[in-house]
């Protein structure tokens, strides 16, 4: 029987600033705007990561100031 595909919408990709993860063999990233830290490390290695380019979908982040927020509540 015939089966409906639905045609796919192309999505519009942005040149996106990320952290990368600098060690070797290390795959971790994240987008620049919604890291907390001005100079985040890496979540699966905690290395250093540097700032560079890529071609991602673009997301909307609702928070605009995601770094100026608090961690926490001290006691």
């Amino acid at each position: 029987m015939y089966s409906r595909k639905k045609s796919l919408e192309e999505i519009p990709l942005e040149n996106v600033t990320i952290w990368s993860c600098e060690k070797e063999g290390c795959k971790g990233w994240m987008r620049d705007n919604f890291a907390f830290e001005y100079v985040p490390t890496c979540h699966l290695c905690q290395s250093t990561m540097v700032r560079s380019v890529k071609m991602l979908p673009l997301v909307n982040n609702t928070n605009i100031d995601q770094k100026a927020l608090k961690k926490g509540v001290q006691i």
